[in-house]
């Protein structure tokens, strides 16, 4: 890679584009690349991979199916309700510390977790991965967006970070099936530590450090409104998952988390130094991404959770081999994912790119609705995921990319934050909504049949999942509806962080 020495040039181009001189002459850029992917991988692998693992953990330390929830609900509070703050944190204080403090306090969290003796320490640690992956994520992904300023790497970089995120639950299943089955349930979370010490070392030796924004201050009310309202928002959903949207713990939680959210965005238009400024919403290409990602993260858990299921009990496929399974998707996402960034998305633009992935996620879910109980893989599995996967790889990569294009430097890491929250509230809403879903046509099915019949219990699982494909299906029909309304014609138009980099 060709160097220069730092010239005047490289202080007005950071002028211009709203980098700092260290992060817009970059080098190594690559291998940050690499470093930053292995450590989102490590965030988006622990929606998945701890999964497999809990009925071991559960038979090893004794707690009920009642406090099983808990193992995955305290990661996905801490971390949902954080985001935001923890964005705001890489912004103030620095991306390298935030993201070299995200990372070892994940690895941390993550021994503490696996070294558990008792079901308390094991969800404390879960709370403390989701407490420190709220500050890894958001400074991964603003780093990302600082670093590559050249359009053409930026699109390259972000279809690969891209495919890193929208693949790791799959990933994730795959292996924690094989640290479940192969070794002990406690390496789904050892093996944090080991995906740290990577970025830790290298991030060390290869990041910039930035200083704190001039003036820049905590927008100490908005982060108690964002904070509390994304807790409720996601605890509502989680209690709904768990009981029903009865129940005044859903309800109840949920109405508070959309009035504290609103009071969020009322107190954002008067504060001083906010949070989070709506320039960085308001923008339309963004806006439409936020909503992208939302969507397909509400979508995506139609695949996981209910295909999951359908594997193991009606094809017999081992933890092992569920996780192969879902590889053709994986590859599939990643191919489309490069793609979209690097030649779709620069030629006809996302108002066609996006609404495409949402009509082939949709039509892939679609597909899955049509398992019975003498499907197979290869005929009737193997195309459904892979149109899937092409979808979501047409989504998610240019959603992360046009997310955080064109946003100044000092608020790159809350346009980052933005995009993960929208992931997050968006997985809880699929999941409890889903779920309850799935339940609910179960127990139709059931009705004035008899219940204690084998294979009525398995046309009535095979309605549930059914179900719970074509409300998933429907979530990305949605999102295409939504994306082409919202995306501007024609491709996007260069911004100031997209001029290109000088390499010192």
């Amino acid at each position: 890679m060709p160097q220069t020495a730092a010239s005047p040039d490289s202080a007005s181009l950071s002028k211009k584009t709203g980098a700092r001189p260290e992060q817009a002459g970059a080098s190594h850029r690559w291998w940050v690349l690499a470093l930053i992917g292995l450590a989102q991988l490590m965030v988006t692998l622990d929606a998945t991979i701890v999964n497999i693992a809990l009925p071991s953990a559960q038979a090893d330390l004794g707690f009920s199916d009642g406090d099983r929830t808990w193992i995955v609900t305290a990661y996905s509070l801490a971390f949902g309700s954080l985001l935001l703050l923890g964005g705001r944190i890489a912004d103030l204080f620095g991306r390298k510390l935030a993201f070299l403090t995200g990372v070892g306090g994940f690895a941390a969290a993550s021994a503490v977790a696996g070294a558990a003796t008792n079901f308390e320490v094991l969800v404390t640690g879960r709370a403390l991965q989701g407490v420190f992956g709220a500050l890894l994520a958001p400074a991964a992904l603003s780093l990302l967006t600082t670093t590559f300023t050249d359009a053409k790497e930026r699109a390259k970089a972000f279809g690969i970070f891209g495919a890193i995120a929208g693949s790791g639950a799959a990933v994730g299943l795959l292996l924690g099936g094989v640290l479940t089955e192969y070794a002990d349930w406690r390496w789904t979370l050892y093996v944090n530590v080991a995906l740290a010490a990577v970025p830790l070392v290298g991030g060390w030796l290869l990041l910039r450090r930035t200083g704190r924004e001039p003036g820049a201050k905590l927008d100490i009310p908005g982060t108690v409104l964002v904070t509390t309202g994304l807790f409720a928002l996601v605890y509502g959903f989680s209690m709904a998952e768990s009981h029903d949207w009865g129940s005044p713990r859903s309800w109840g939680f949920l109405a508070a988390g959309a009035v504290l959210l609103a009071a969020f965005t009322w107190w954002q238009t008067r504060a001083a130094h906010p949070l989070l400024p709506l320039r960085v919403l308001l923008d339309r290409n963004r806006g439409a991404s936020f909503a992208a990602m939302l969507v397909s993260a509400a979508g995506m858990f139609g695949v996981f959770l209910f295909l999951t299921y359908y594997l193991q009990l009606y094809l017999g496929l081992s933890p092992v081999e569920t996780g192969l399974a879902f590889l053709p998707m994986v590859g599939a996402l990643m191919v489309a994912a490069t793609l979209s960034t690097s030649v779709l998305i620069p030629r006809i633009g996302p108002k066609t790119v996006v609404p495409l992935g949402m009509a082939l996620g949709a039509v892939g879910l679609i597909w899955l609705t049509r398992l019975g109980l003498d499907s197979t893989y290869a005929a009737d599995v193997l195309p459904a995921v892979v149109v899937t996967g092409l979808g979501i790889g047409l989504v998610m990569a240019p959603g992360m990319s046009l997310a955080t294009s064109g946003v100044a430097a000092e608020d790159a890491g809350v346009a980052s934050a933005s995009v993960n929250t929208m992931q997050q509230v968006g997985g809880s809403i699929g999941t409890a909504l889903l779920n309850t879903l799935a339940a609910g046509a179960a127990t139709s099915y059931l009705s004035g049949r008899d219940a204690t019949s084998k294979i009525v219990q398995a046309h009535a699982a095979l309605e549930s999942y059914s179900t719970a494909y074509w409300w998933s299906a429907a979530f990305f029909a949605a999102g295409a509806l939504i994306t082409i309304l919202l995306y501007r014609r024609g491709t996007p138009t260069p911004t100031a962080a997209d001029a290109p980099a000088v390499h010192m």
